[in-house]
């Protein structure tokens, strides 16, 4: 019985033994950009960095992690050495983190620049999104309300009228708004419950542009519409949008019109 477990112990080890050796021949066979792609898939992002200097999709997921956490000033590390390794391919990365989470426009329309001059006939779509729609944010965001408006229009021109985000209907309407075309605010906010009726932001944009015509009875009817439908309105857990609305605003604004 103890010769019967000698021998079984001896076999394990040497079979351990001889997957340590095959592991270590295997891993000797592998280049150092190979070694790096299997630590990216491990999510060890330093030493895959370690082992491949130009390895772009290591600088960016370590870039990831830490504007995730608001660590911008250490994520910006990573992620410009990423634009300089793959721009076409993470310029509009960095150009949303720029617009979302930082709020820096111009920096972040530098990037949108850049990229769509090194895609040419292509629309780009960083992180998902129209870039023309960013654009139009960014122009939102800097108060340029007229460039703001063509670069919406050209996003919906892009998507057409059906598919395009619905938020580009309600920021022309805030544009218009913005720039005192109350009809054809209430015209743009339209545009956009012609794809939903469940639109909180374009709801409380015409009651706005109501009161400045003086339409005090639409005016309220629609922030009643805005109240019943906030629950729909444009929401993300982890950023703050530029046409952000609040259930507070709205009573607050509805509150205001019954005294009148």
């Amino acid at each position: 019985m103890k010769k019967s477990f000698k021998y079984l112990f001896l076999g394990l080890v040497s079979i351990i033994l001889l997957v340590i050796l095959g592991v270590t021949i295997w891993w000797k066979t592998k280049s150092d950009e190979e070694k790096s792609n299997f630590f990216v898939q491990a999510h060890d992002f330093e030493t895959a960095i370690e082992y491949d200097q130009d390895n772009s999709d290591a600088w960016m997921e370590r870039s990831v992690a830490f504007n995730k956490a608001g660590d911008f000033e250490r994520g910006f590390e990573y992620l410009n050495k990423v634009v300089e390794l793959n721009p076409s391919s993470h310029l509009g990365y960095r150009g949303w983190i720029r617009l979302r989470k930082m709020r820096d426009y111009d920096k972040a329309l530098i990037d949108f620049d850049r990229l769509d001059s090194l895609t040419p006939n292509f629309v780009d779509s960083p992180w998902g999104e129209d870039i023309d729609f960013l654009r139009g944010e960014c122009y939102f965001g800097k108060k340029q309300y007229r460039k703001a408006i063509e670069l919406f229009n050209r996003n919906i021109e892009n998507q057409k009228e059906d598919w395009a985000d619905v938020q580009s209907f309600v920021y022309l309407g805030l544009c218009e708004y913005e720039l005192g075309n109350y009809e054809k605010a209430i015209s743009e906010f339209q545009r956009a419950l012609k794809q939903s009726e469940y639109i909180p932001e374009s709801y409380f944009g015409i009651a706005k542009a109501y009161q400045k015509l003086g339409q005090m009875e639409k005016s309220k009817e629609n922030i009643l519409k805005a109240e019943k439908n906030i629950g729909y309105k444009r929401d993300d857990v982890y950023n703050e949008f530029l046409n952000e609305i609040y259930l507070s605003e709205i009573l607050e604004f509805k509150q205001r019109l019954n005294k009148k």
